[in-house]
């Protein structure tokens, strides 16, 4: 099993950008992590990220072909990019929408997102603990896991 993990704006600054938020681990640390946790699942991880908008719809039309699901945290994206939203409804692989932070906790604007309608869920929260819950959900596992 194949699964993309996207990852959009600013996500390559974890580990810089507001650490009392997103924490004091990098994308490189998240990213060695989650390979290791999907190499346990026997899922091949393809991860990628990208400040620009279009990369991601690019990688989302390219997972289409290519792998069985997405993870996705598209960031700012989340709560405005209708591009975004319509790359996602418009292929078969389902997608997650992960979030490390608790978004309905923070800002008014980043309480609503036009991506999670067209998504099978969204997690938000859990820090690099919501990656591994998307990721379990594609191997259909037991939603009491521990991770």
């Amino acid at each position: 099993m194949k699964i993309y993990l996207l990852n959009g704006p600013n996500m390559n600054r974890l580990g810089m950008r507001e650490p009392d938020v997103y924490g004091a681990k990098t994308l490189s640390d998240l990213e060695k992590e989650l390979a290791a946790f999907a190499g346990e699942y026997g899922i091949d991880l393809v991860a990628k990220q990208s400040n620009h908008e279009g990369d991601l719809i690019d990688w989302i039309h390219e997972a289409d072909q290519k792998a069985e699901g997405i993870v996705i945290n598209p960031g700012a994206f989340t709560h405005y990019s209708y591009a975004i939203r319509d790359a996602i409804a418009a292929v078969r692989v389902p997608a997650v929408e992960v979030h490390i932070s608790n978004v309905h906790q923070r800002e008014p604007f980043r309480h609503v997102s036009v991506t999670a309608a067209v998504c099978a869920g969204q997690i938000t929260g859990f820090g690099f603990e919501g990656y591994k819950l998307a990721l379990h959900y594609f191997k259909g596992g037991d939603p009491d896991v521990q991770t």
